[in-house]
């Protein structure tokens, strides 16, 4: 956590409060009108549901959903909280809940639900170092292998399914290219969808259990970074570079590569987006290590958004009580029936599966819903924002051959562990 940002929005905060003021909401002059921001267009159809059926029994709230790019939203975020100008509601990602959290920024919703209603992971990633929940868990994720059964079909390779391993998922990225002249596995540099997941079913691990120290160097670490890294190699794998020119998502729409990792959270868009490719194209789950140093071998690694308000927002009583409406039951269950996303509430997962079955995508995404048994809370600690994005780089620099991986692995534990030391 950087302690200055910290410290400056504390006494923004505190400035704010001393003055008697209560602004909030992005300037809104309505003092029924909630300000809802998300950081997914995709997903605006949906929250603009879960809205209109909160209004519906709230004639006179009015609630506006506003839906920014990824990195706009975050720019404006650690804006309006310097302001003490934050929306009404709006999502945190688990890669920033610590920052503003710790920082008082964000209303204490502990007493607001029940966590035993919900996925550990998704109540976990609504907490704050503290312990307390600062916010409302929306849903649950899950990465999963996609594939292209036309591709498949011309190279007469077997579908994927859960027997398949990192062998099987090499011979058929091998025959693909090799029948096709068209990618196999197209393995980009990520965290979440890339190489976190074969660390973790390799039996290694990013970071010890309290997030207190990093484990990048640890043998089983070290060994799936590198297989993973090494992938690139192959004749079958585009490089990052080309990656950066088009991304595997495009890649694989277009016909020129076969599968590649994706989470949920993208599914519906891409059925939205390539209504052609509806019945060309399914999910699989993750092949697994056939040799791990620990486990047996299946991990899959899932995060969660959580809904949350601000500490000091001028329509805190209404905010707080579209934020239990949005984790009740009735809330979870209509956010699956929209197919953005799963539920975090337990038990409603079939809500989501069953929309894309209702729309008529010929996908099986209750497959994804097996990956849960096994799933890998999505790593991160309180330092995370300052150690994310020099490790990206310092991964990067590996796949560009300017360091070595041990060299790089190296690099990158020294970096989480300063950035944890700082924070």
């Amino acid at each position: 956590m950087k302690k200055h940002w910290k410290k400056g929005i504390v006494a923004a905060g505190m400035l704010v409060m001393t003055a008697g003021l209560t602004a909030c909401g992005t300037g809104s002059g309505d003092d029924n009108k909630l300000i809802f921001q998300i950081w997914d267009q995709g997903q605006k159809d949906g929250m603009e549901t879960l809205a209109a059926a909160y209004m519906e029994e709230h004639p006179d709230v009015e609630i506006e959903v506003q839906a920014l790019g990824w990195d706009e939203y975050w720019t404006k975020l650690e804006a309006s909280a310097t302001s003490n100008t934050m929306p009404d509601i709006f999502w945190m990602h688990s890669n920033q809940m610590y920052k503003y959290a710790d920082a008082g920024m964000l209303e204490d919703c502990t007493d607001l639900i029940n966590p035993e209603d919900y996925a550990e992971t998704a109540v976990e990633n609504a907490k704050g170092s503290d312990g307390k929940l600062y916010g409302v868990p929306k849903d649950k994720d899950i990465v999963g292998l996609l594939y292209n059964k036309e591709i498949f079909d011309e190279a007469g390779v077997a579908y994927p399914d859960d027997t398949w391993t990192w062998d099987d998922l090499e011979e058929a990225s091998q025959k693909i290219y090799d029948t096709t002249g068209k990618y196999g596995y197209m393995a980009c540099s990520h965290d979440q969808i890339g190489y976190w997941n074969f660390v973790y079913q390799n039996g290694g691990r990013i970071l010890n259990e309290d997030g207190t120290e990093p484990c990048y160097t640890e043998e089983a670490t070290e060994e799936a970074i590198a297989y993973y890294i090494g992938l690139q190699e192959n004749d079958w794998c585009p490089t990052q570079a080309q990656f950066a020119n088009t991304g595997a998502s495009e890649l694989f729409f277009s016909g020129q590569g076969a599968m590649y990792y994706a989470g949920n959270w993208d599914l519906v868009n891409l059925c939205k987006n390539y209504p052609e490719m509806n019945g060309k194209w399914d999910v699989a789950v993750l092949p697994k290590c056939p040799d791990p140093a620990e486990g047996d071998g299946r991990a899959s690694i899932s995060n969660s958004v959580t809904y949350a308000t601000p500490a000091h927002g001028k329509h805190k009583e209404t905010a707080m009580d579209f934020l239990e409406f949005l984790g009740s039951e009735e809330g979870q269950r209509l956010q699956g029936e929209t197919g953005v996303s799963i539920p975090a509430y337990n038990g409603l997962e079939q809500t989501w599966v069953d929309t894309f079955v209702q729309q008529g995508y010929d996908l099986h995404v209750e497959n994804l819903i097996d990956m849960f048994d096994y799933s890998v809370k999505y790593l991160t600690n309180p330092s995370r924002p300052a150690w994310e994005p020099k490790v990206e780089v310092a991964v990067l620099d590996i796949y560009a051959g300017n360091t070595t991986v041990e060299e790089g692995i190296e690099t990158i534990q020294e970096i989480v562990k300063e950035e944890i030391r700082k924070a």
